[in-house]
C-alpha cells in the first residue's frame, strides 16, 4: 500500500461515566472529555496509515491544534475521522474531526512521525 494524501481513518467510542471530564480531571460536568477526544482523533489517525507503513515502523503524535466546540453527554455514540492531507519524509499531517449522533464536536489538525518503535524507546528509556 501507498502512504498518499488521502487516506482516511476512524475510530469511534460510547461516551460512559469512565471517559468524561469529571472523571478524568478536565472539568466538573460528566460529558465526554476533551483528552478522550484528542485521543479518539489521534486514533483515528493511526487507523488511516498504519496498514501502509513499512514492516515494523509506527507513529507518534507530536502535534495536535484541535478545538472542542460540543459537549456530549453519557450513552452516546462518539467518532473521529482522519485524512491524511500530507507527507513530508517521516512528518504525516492529518485533517481531524470528531462527532456525536446529533453533531459535529471538534476539529482540527494533528501531525504524526514514523518511527521505529525499538530505536524510539530506547532513546527514551535513555533518559531514566
Amino acid at each position: 500500500m501507498e502512504l498518499k494524501p488521502g487516506r482516511k481513518g476512524r475510530a469511534e467510542t460510547t461516551v460512559t461515566p469512565d471517559n468524561t471530564a469529571q472523571a478524568v480531571g478536565s472539568g466538573l460536568v460528566p460529558v465526554f472529555a476533551t483528552p478522550y477526544m484528542i485521543a479518539l482523533m489521534e486514533n483515528a489517525a493511526v487507523n488511516a496509515v498504519q496498514e501502509a507503513l513499512a514492516p515494523g515502523e509506527g507513529t507518534v503524535g507530536t502535534r495536535l491544534d484541535v478545538t472542542h466546540d460540543a459537549a456530549t453527554p453519557i450513552g452516546l455514540t462518539v467518532w473521529a475521522e482522519a485524512e491524511l492531507t500530507a507527507v513530508e519524509g517521516r512528518k504525516l499531517t492529518f485533517a481531524v474531526s470528531a462527532y456525536d449522533q446529533r453533531e459535529k464536536i471538534g476539529g482540527g489538525t494533528h501531525e504524526r512521525f514514523i518511527i521505529k518503535p525499538e530505536k524510539f524507546l530506547a532513546r527514551a528509556q535513555a533518559k531514566g
